[in-house]
């Protein structure tokens, strides 16, 4: 039987955190290490997968099942955490991702693959969801951004050695360990997790809103597949985008009415109300937009424009990544120190707008000194707005409503990322298409005809007039994909003037104002960490 017990997070805050909730810390970062790795580390090994499995014609949806179905089940995790319990919900997602990692190893063909990646990627929403509303529920808001530094580091380290684990793993044990390194590793987490985290238990009365999960799930599926196939499998205005498009409409109306009549919603809406929830909402479907915009083209640039090498793909992109962290953890300590954070906001969305701009001017003639410092302003901006937009997302919603929010906010997120992708990669594609046509005619229509990205081999094997005209091309897709970009940044950067700024719940001076409940009426009470 479990037993509640509340505490002013003024006290639970304070001083140093005891040693399991340090435990039970390393062990959210390793899941969450699981859940941002598996793609980058999966992106090296495509190659091989496809020489041995076969089945080319269906690679992508290697990719694709794993991407729907985590954006598809991430609100319903929040929301079983907020009615059964977060420590349940979260073991419980990461054994579906381990067994799907698993079977995912063991695959005798892409079939088998492509349905076993949707079991994995079906875990991996509860991993993101999870971590954050854990943290949540451990640590008050105000000494949160200790660990912010923590997060952007972990993130940063994903984006970094993917590639390079990737590869190593493929080449000296093979694709299949590919999947099976996660094995251990969750098994830790797990382990961690089991003995160490305790959380009062909660056993919700309410009924799962299927009608609800089910709306939600076919609209979210069909705006994923409209930003995947679109100007790829299929054109942006054929029958079938147009289809998906209507469907995925409908459904998410059909949703947000449910959403207002049902007993028990995936997503309350009332979380909506509060301003700084819609605005961090908002900001963080931008930030989604810009990074994985920026984390697609700028390796693409380097290795096409500027002849780096693919193999240390991950490593091009060290300057913006460092500055996130750096940033990240300097935002956080200044907010945990002073309770205050509206100017991170600002600041980054500035920063973002700025350093998108400025990758937009790059071209044939750019050095990598020029374009690392370029991408280091926008490394800076995003390590303002990375951790802080989840921050002050949970700052404004009660405790009961924690999980939902944190899956909300991560959703946001997921969809700007596919957004990004899909607007950005056809801005490119459209303008490498026309430059090549324009400078390499008849040639230069016929290298890009199925796809406007080449890769080193495919470019090495060109004449050297297609070659230039190529890189001239790729210099031109990228300052509209940036241009683009800095275009959306500023609705950021728009977004921030308009927070208010709710002291933080917690320790400090600061969090007397809020004892009273935050923004929205939200509790300053946090459940101590005791089960008995």
């Amino acid at each position: 039987m479990a037993e509640t017990a509340q505490a002013d997070t003024g006290e639970a805050g304070a001083g140093k955190q005891p040693r399991s909730v340090r435990v039970v810390l390393l062990a959210l970062m390793i899941a969450m290490m699981l859940a941002m790795l598996d793609n980058m580390i999966i992106g090296t090994a495509m190659p091989t997968i496809v020489g041995e499995l076969g089945g080319l014609e269906h690679l992508s949806w290697v990719v694709t099942a794993y991407t729907l179905a985590t954006a598809a089940s991430t609100p319903l995790w929040g929301k079983l955490g907020d009615m059964y319990g977060r420590k349940g919900s979260f073991m419980t997602s990461i054994v579906i991702f381990l067994a799907g990692s698993a079977l995912s190893g063991m695959a005798q063909d892409m079939g088998q693959l492509i349905g076993f990646r949707a079991v994995q990627g079906l875990g991996a929403g509860g991993l993101m969801v999870g971590v954050m509303a854990i943290i949540g529920d451990l640590i008050p808001p105000r000494e949160r951004g200790k660990y912010q530094g923590m997060m952007a580091g972990v993130m940063a380290l994903a984006m970094i050695g993917g590639p390079l684990v990737g590869g190593t793993i493929t080449d000296h044990w093979g694709w299949r360990w590919s999947f099976y390194i996660n094995l251990p590793l969750g098994a830790i987490a797990l382990v961690a997790v089991s003995a160490v985290l305790h959380l009062p238990k909660k056993r919700s009365q309410a009924r799962i809103d299927y009608l609800g999960a089910a709306l939600l799930t076919v609209g979210i599926t069909a705006i994923v597949l409209v930003t995947t196939w679109g100007g790829t499998e299929y054109a942006w205005t054929s029958a079938r985008i147009m289809e998906l498009t209507g469907i995925g409409v409908a459904a998410l109306v059909g949703f947000v009415f449910w959403q207002t009549r049902a007993a028990e919603p995936i997503v309350p809406l009332h979380i909506f109300r509060s301003r700084n929830f819609t605005l961090m909402s908002v900001i963080g479907f931008i930030v989604g937009f810009v990074m994985f915009g920026a984390t697609l083209f700028l390796p693409l640039y380097q290795q096409s424009v500027q002849g780096a090498s693919a193999t240390n793909s991950g490593l091009l992109l060290l300057p913006m990544l460092g500055a996130m962290l750096v940033t990240s953890m300097v935002a956080g300590r200044v907010t945990t120190n002073t309770g205050r954070y509206k100017i991170f906001p600002v600041l980054g969305g500035a920063l973002m707008t700025v350093g998108l701009f400025l990758l937009s001017t790059m071209d044939t003639d750019t050095t990598r000194f020029t374009s690392g410092l370029y991408m280091a302003v926008v490394g800076l901006g995003m390590g303002c707005l990375m951790q802080i937009t989840m921050l002050v997302a949970q700052n404004s919603v009660e405790m009961k409503d924690m999980g939902v929010a944190s899956s909300s906010t991560t959703l946001f997120r997921t969809l700007g990322s596919s957004f990004g992708v899909a607007i950005m990669g056809a801005l490119f594609n459209h303008r490498v298409q026309d430059v090549m046509a324009e400078r390499a005619g008849a040639l230069g229509s016929k290298v890009t005809e199925s796809s406007a990205q080449l890769d080193a081999a495919s470019l090495a094997k060109l004449p050297e007039a297609a070659r230039e005209a190529y890189q001239h091309a790729v210099s031109s897709g990228t300052h509209g994909a940036f241009l683009l970009g800095a275009a959306v940044a500023v609705l950021a950067l728009v977004a921030s003037v308009f927070v208010k700024e709710v002291p933080l719940k917690g320790a400090g001076p600061q969090a007397a104002d809020a004892s009273a409940g935050g923004e929205d009426g939200a509790s300053a009470k946090t459940p101590v960490t005791e089960t008995v």
